[in-house]
């Protein structure tokens, strides 16, 4: 029955991505269609990847640790961000655009010259492979804190590079989805920063 149950689910979150990403096609009438150097196009090539490390960092937490709140929410951003990640992927097909790109990450925001992103860590708030590794060592408490401190910093740069879709994106859909990023992140923010606190730290800025 748990089975039919999660097959049942999965349906739905595909047929939900589905009908958001051929949204995108007549998108407030419009038939124009980004170009790969164009904000739509970056900030969906660089947010799936920003996303894939945070369902990661999330499947990680939810095998080390029994805590129903951690895994609570360790599970609803898994699934949050692994949906908006195939809508993202959706769009550059729809569009006929490639999923990577010769720039550097980031180049949509005229912040293509920043330094390299040392260890893995290629955009804002993301973890570094080291971190990464040490995560997976860790269980109970220890892996709680250092999960929610490292996803409160994957948060405050995926809400800095949403905002940035925001104002530049031109796709209307792309735009209210990172609108909702935007605030749905804020409010994860907030809500770490409280379990943090519940144990006795406070979250890495």
């Amino acid at each position: 029955m748990r089975l039919v149950s999660v097959a049942v689910a999965a349906a739905g979150v595909l047929v939900a991505a589905g009908a958001i990403t051929y949204a995108v096609a007549e998108d407030d009438g419009s038939s124009t269609v980004p170009t790969a150097d164009s904000a739509d196009a970056g900030f969906a090539r660089d947010m799936a990847v920003h996303h894939q490390q945070a369902v990661e960092m999330s499947y990680i937490v939810r095998d080390r640790t029994d805590d129903e709140d951690v895994r609570r929410l360790a599970y609803d951003i898994a699934q949050t961000q692994a949906n908006q990640r195939g809508m993202m992927l959706g769009w550059l097909d729809l569009w006929g655009l490639p999923k990577v790109s010769a720039d550097p990450p980031m180049t949509w925001m005229d912040m293509g010259g920043m330094p390299s992103g040392k260890d893995g860590a290629l955009m804002p708030g993301m973890a570094t492979n080291t971190q990464m590794k040490k995560l997976d060592t860790l269980s109970g408490k220890q892996a709680e804190v250092f999960y929610l401190q490292l996803m409160t910093a994957h948060h405050q740069g995926g809400v800095h590079m949403a905002e940035g879709c925001v104002d530049r994106c031109t796709v209307g859909v792309e735009k209210r989805l990172a609108q909702g990023m935007v605030n749905a992140q804020e409010s994860e923010i907030d809500l770490m920063s409280d379990m943090l606190k519940e144990r006795g730290v406070e979250p890495r800025s």
